[in-house]
């Protein structure tokens, strides 16, 4: 049975990352037209035929640090840089908030409302751009058709699948804390309460029968939660009321907009040799390959974004080894450099360089090629 978890993973945290870009963007007072052209652009190459086709191909689920990467390429898609340290910790809190969505998950099918929540916001962000607005749209097309399908027990190995990799990740969020759905540890609190999954029957009823099938007799038993029947089934076609709220953008309304993140602990860094290393790598240059983004003219200058107010609160925390100080109200970040940043691709590809037998003119460029090949995009 394969697991069809990359285009789901990378639509519902692409989805958090433009919410997170977007409130930034506002917060700095960033030009109308600069800020339609970065969610255009990003939504584009993310939305992309060439992208999502290679997406929906039955695969595993990949490690962090590659999944990373190509968000990474994403968000960088635009005339908008971030650095290092802040896409590092801007992952986090896309992983976060996408982990407790699927621990909130009613039932493993509701995924695709969770996905279809954070398309129909996204295809918001691009309303005034028709052709972006179509790639969306048949990319939706295309969900729709390859998971309303599927039984539900391979959306149950999805859903676990999904928890696996999140497993690791226990980052403080802010926004978690002060609802108190997030621990000091790092950990969920999940309530005991609230509606049960559609077609279910609220908890606390025993109900007994005879041998023909006839009720008779009922009693109660306490059920430590108090449970409510869902109103209704959410819509998973290409537009309508989804219902559940998973997914929405949770940095709009009345949600505070101060939300950042502090470590209590991450992901392991995992140092032994992958054995799906080389894979990721095939996967990630077939990724980036199919991300074409236009060149930026040369009249037009990019622009950089600080997920800290100025550029001396990034060397006070980079310093201070991640002081408590706040993201433009989104994300504290520990902004010291990652002088192996730049070699990272090619330190893994460097793993397998002396077992892979290739003239040795390719052999010793391998990892240089890939890297070159992204840099032009």
């Amino acid at each position: 049975m394969s697991v069809r978890t990359l285009p789901l993973v990378f639509i519902n945290l692409g989805g958090e990352m433009l919410y997170i870009l977007d409130q930034r963007l506002q917060a700095l007072n960033t030009s109308e037209d600069n800020s339609e052209k970065v969610m255009n652009d990003i939504v584009g190459a993310m939305f992309s035929k060439d992208f999502m086709d290679e997406l929906l191909k039955p695969q595993q689920l990949y490690s962090h640090r590659t999944l990373k990467t190509v968000l990474t390429r994403l968000a960088h898609a635009s005339i908008m840089r971030l650095n290092q340290a802040s896409m590092d910790k801007l992952y986090e809190l896309m992983v976060m908030a996408f982990k407790y969505q699927v621990f909130l998950c009613p039932r493993p099918k509701d995924l695709l409302l969770i996905t279809y929540n954070h398309i129909d916001t996204i295809r918001e962000f691009v309303r005034h751009t028709p052709v972006v607005v179509n790639q969306v749209d048949e990319t939706q097309r295309k969900i729709i058709e390859v998971y309303s399908s599927l039984p539900e027990g391979e959306f149950q190995l999805l859903r676990q699948t999904l928890l696996i990799f999140f497993q690791d990740m226990h980052v403080r969020v802010s926004l978690f804390l002060q609802n108190k759905v997030q621990n000091p540890n790092g950990r969920f609190a999940l309530s005991a309460s609230g509606p049960v999954p559609h077609g279910i029957d609220v908890p606390g009823l025993i109900r007994m029968f005879d041998r023909k099938g006839r009720e008779v007799r009922r009693g109660e038993f306490p059920t430590g939660g108090s449970y409510t029947s869902p109103i209704r089934q959410g819509c998973f076609e290409l537009h309508g009321d989804r219902v559940i709220r998973l997914g929405m953008n949770m940095y709009t309304g009345n949600n505070p907009e101060e939300t950042h993140t502090s470590k209590a602990s991450s992901v392991k860094k995992d140092d032994a040799p992958n054995l799906l290393a080389k894979e990721e790598l095939n996967l990630l240059a077939r990724l980036m390959g199919s991300m074409k983004a236009e060149n930026t003219p040369e009249t037009e200058t990019g622009f950089r974004i600080n997920l800290f107010t100025t550029d001396q609160e990034e060397e006070d925390a980079g310093a201070s080894g991640g002081a408590e100080q706040s993201l433009f109200g989104v994300i504290n970040i520990q902004a010291m450099q990652d002088e192996q940043a730049a070699t990272q691709l090619a330190r893994i590809a460097g793993q397998f360089a002396e077992g892979d037998k290739l003239p040795e003119d390719l052999s010793s460029s391998k990892g240089d090629d890939l890297l070159a090949m992204m840099d032009d995009l």
